[in-house]
């Protein structure tokens, strides 16, 4: 080994040192368990990809799991097709599709306030250990879901129930009453280029 390797050897061992204390110090810090409430947020691809993903781990570790999509009206995506039929999930469609495809406010308010209403049973529920609420921003958004009773009845359940929602232009309350935040951002997307949804990839 010539001076020169010793010395990167030597640098690179000492960054080490800093960083595993760094990591040793917050893990110390961390002496508590709590259901977190997530947020995963923004225009980018993934949000409920890697909520789904979490689905995933929850039932790994033997969590029950409960899903409630609000917008989505569709039943033929991957993930509930395999979801759907673990033990230990319940899974909810509840929507009926985008509000530029129903066209109809008050069906579109009518029918967010009946997922709700599924979403609250869930959220009361001690046996489930994981609830995703699956683009609940946009009813929050587009005001058919007041911000106060969500908060409210997420503040309410069992304390340790993790709660995952996703959705764009997550309501600034939300946010900030979550324990983690993710933001996805958009750098390009396939569609942009005319290729349509891929079964395995978005669907």
């Amino acid at each position: 080994m010539s001076v020169d390797d010793g010395e990167r050897e030597r640098r690179h061992r000492a960054r080490m040192q800093r960083k595993k204390a760094v990591v040793d110090a917050g893990i110390g810090r961390a002496d508590r368990d709590q259901g977190l409430l997530l947020v995963l947020t923004g225009p980018g691809k993934g949000k409920s990809s890697s909520a789904f993903g979490m689905v995933a781990r929850a039932l790994g570790h033997g969590l029950q799991v409960g899903v409630a999509q609000f917008i989505k009206g569709r039943s033929d995506t991957g993930e509930e097709a395999f979801f759907r039929g673990q033990p230990g999930v319940s899974w909810h469609v509840l929507g009926e599709g985008f509000t530029w495809e129903t066209q109809d406010l008050a069906r579109d308010a009518e029918t967010a306030n009946r997922a709700w209403s599924v979403a609250h049973a869930m959220l009361r529920d001690e046996r489930l250990g994981l609830v995703v609420l699956d683009e609940l921003a946009y009813p929050l958004r587009f005001g058919w879901l007041d911000v106060a009773t969500v908060l409210d009845d997420l503040a309410g359940r069992p304390p340790l129930q993790h709660v995952v929602i996703t959705g764009r232009a997550m309501p600034d309350r939300l946010v900030a009453a979550a324990d983690t935040v993710s933001e996805l951002r958009d750098v390009k997307h396939a569609f942009r280029a005319g290729i349509r949804a891929q079964k395995g990839v978005d669907l």
